[in-house]
C-alpha cells in the first residue's frame, strides 16, 4: 500500500489538508517533509512518539526527513494545548534541550546524511529584523483569522489576563519555517499532533502567498487510553522517552500494563511490525489473555526503538529483580536503580549503619511500618525481606555489610512494598 495509506490504516493521521493531492503527490517521488519539535524540555514523552514513527514510515518510504527544534520558537512558546503561558528558557537551557531531543530522535531517524538532517530554527529566525518580518511574512495574516483560532480562542475567553502578544506571534514564527524551509530545501510538507492544526495550516497557506507553491499539512492523533488514563507532561504522568525521566523499566512497564483493548492500536502506531505480525500476536495472545503475551511483543518492540536492545535487557532483568526470588548480591547501581526507582527511600547516617541499626527502627525510619510493634508483628509473620532475603529474627542489627552497591539496601515488606534505604 502506498505511505500515506500506511500511516492511516495505523491509526497515525488525524487530517490531512488535502489527501487526494499529497497521496498524489507522495506517489510521485521523494518529497521533503518536517516535523517540528519545542525544546521546553530535554526529552520528548510518548505522545510526541506518534509524530515521530509518522516521520520514520516516511523516510522508509524514500522521502526526506527534516527534524526542527525550535531554538527560536522555544523562546516564546506555543499556546497550543495549554492554559498557561511557557515559561522563557536561557540559552544554556535550550542547548541542552536541543541535544536530549536529537539524541530520541535518531533512535527512529537518519539525521546525518541525504535522507534526514536535524535544524534549529534560531538559525534563521535570529537573522529575522522586526520590521522586514512584519513587512514579507506579517503582511500575509488577518489578525480576525489569528483570533479566530481556537488555541488563540478559548485563551482570550478563559484566561483571565487573556495571550501574551509574545504567544500571540507564535504562529507567525512557525509558518515561516514553513515558508523558510521550502525555500531552503524544497520542503512541501508539515507534520504535527492535533493540536497543531492551525499552526500548521497557516503555514500551508504562507508557503502558497510568499513562495507560489503548493504545500500540504497532516496532524496525527493525540494517544489515549481505552480506560481513560492520560498521558500528561504538566500533570506529571508523562512517559518520557529519556531513560533518566522515564526508565527504560517503567518505560517498559507501562507498555506491559496496558488494557487488552489497547494492544492492536498501540502496535499499529508505535512500532514497525508488519500488519499481518500484529493480527496474529494479537489473535494469539486472545486465547490467553492472563499471559500478557501482545503486550509483553509491544513493550519490547516500542522499548527497543526508544532505547535499542540493551534497554528491553534492562527492563527484563529489573522485572526479574523486582519479581523474582533471587538475591540482590550481584546487582549493579543501575539495575537497583531500574527496578526500585519510584520506591519511597531514607537516608540513615553512614556512621549508624556502620555501629548497626535494629531493624525494627529502620523499618520505622524508612516508613515501612507505623511502631516497633507493628514492625515486630510483621517480621513475625514472615513479610519482611532485607535484599530479597528473609528476616525471621525481629532482633537483627542491619550494617555496612549489608548495604548493595556501597550505599543502598532494598527493604521489603509483604510482596510489593519496597523502601530503599541509603547510607548518606
Amino acid at each position: 500500500m502506498s505511505v500515506l495509506d500506511e500511516l492511516r490504516v495505523r491509526g497515525l493521521i488525524h487530517d490531512v489538508t488535502d489527501a487526494e493531492g499529497l497521496g498524489a503527490l507522495l506517489e510521485a517521488g521523494p518529497i521533503t517533509f518536517y516535523v517540528g519539535f519545542d525544546p521546553t524540555r530535554a526529552s520528548l514523552h510518548i505522545g510526541h512518539f506518534l509524530q515521530v514513527m509518522a516521520m520514520g514510515w516516511l523516510q522508509r518510504a524514500g522521502h526526506r526527513a527534516i527534524a526542527v527544534v525550535g531554538g527560536g520558537t522555544g523562546r516564546i512558546g506555543d499556546p497550543s494545548g495549554r492554559d498557561d503561558e511557557r515559561e522563557l528558557l536561557d540559552e544554556e537551557a535550550l542547548a541542552a534541550n536541543v541535544a536530549g531531543l536529537r539524541t530520541q530522535l535518531s533512535r527512529v531517524l537518519d539525521l546525518d546524511g541525504e535522507r534526514g538532517m536535524l535544524v534549529d530554527n534560531w538559525d534563521w529566525i535570529s537573522q529575522q529584523g522586526l520590521v522586514p518580518f512584519l513587512r514579507d511574512v506579517g503582511k500575509h495574516f488577518s489578525v480576525n483569522q489569528m483570533i479566530a483560532r481556537e488555541s488563540v480562542r478559548r485563551r482570550l475567553e478563559e484566561r483571565e489576563h487573556g495571550i501574551s502578544y509574545t504567544e500571540f506571534s507564535y504562529q507567525l514564527l512557525q509558518a515561516f519555517d514553513f515558508a523558510h524551509l521550502n525555500a531552503e530545501y524544497g520542503c512541501v510538507l508539515q507534520g504535527g499532533g492535533s493540536d497543531q492544526w492551525g499552526n500548521i495550516t497557516a503555514g500551508v497557506d504562507l508557503v502558497r502567498r510568499m513562495n507560489g507553491v503548493e504545500a500540504f499539512g497532516f496532524v496525527t492523533p493525540l494517544l489515549e487510553r481505552s480506560d481513560g488514563k492520560k498521558m500528561s507532561a504538566s500533570s506529571g504522568e508523562a512517559v518520557w522517552l529519556d531513560p533518566e525521566w522515564t526508565s527504560p523499566y517503567e518505560f517498559h512497564q507501562w507498555f506491559l500494563n496496558l488494557p487488552d483493548d489497547d494492544v492492536a492500536s498501540y502496535m499499529k502506531m508505535l512500532t514497525f511490525l508488519p500488519l499481518d505480525d500484529i493480527a496474529e500476536v494479537v489473535g494469539a495472545a486472545a486465547e490467553h489473555p492472563e499471559r500478557r503475551d501482545a503486550q509483553r511483543r509491544l513493550a519490547d518492540e516500542v522499548t527497543a526503538i526508544v532505547h535499542g536492545p540493551e534497554g528491553v535487557e534492562r527492563a527484563n532483568r529489573a522485572a526479574a529483580v523486582l519479581f523474582g526470588d533471587e538475591p540482590y548480591a550481584d546487582l549493579d547501581a543501575t539495575a537497583l536503580a531500574d527496578a526500585f526507582g519510584t520506591a519511597p527511600s531514607v537516608d540513615v547516617p553512614p556512621a549508624d549503619l556502620a555501629a548497626g541499626v535494629g531493624l525494627l527502627d529502620l523499618m520505622v525510619r524508612a516508613g515501612a511500618a507505623s511502631s516497633n510493634g507493628e514492625a515486630r508483628r510483621l517480621v513475625g509473620q514472615g513479610g519482611v525481606r532485607i535484599n530479597n532475603e528473609n528476616v525471621a529474627d525481629d532482633a537483627r542489627t542491619v550494617t555496612t555489610d549489608d548495604l548493595l552497591t556501597g550505599d543502598t539496601l532494598v527493604l521489603q515488606v509483604g510482596k510489593k512494598r519496597h523502601f530503599m534505604v541509603r547510607a548518606r
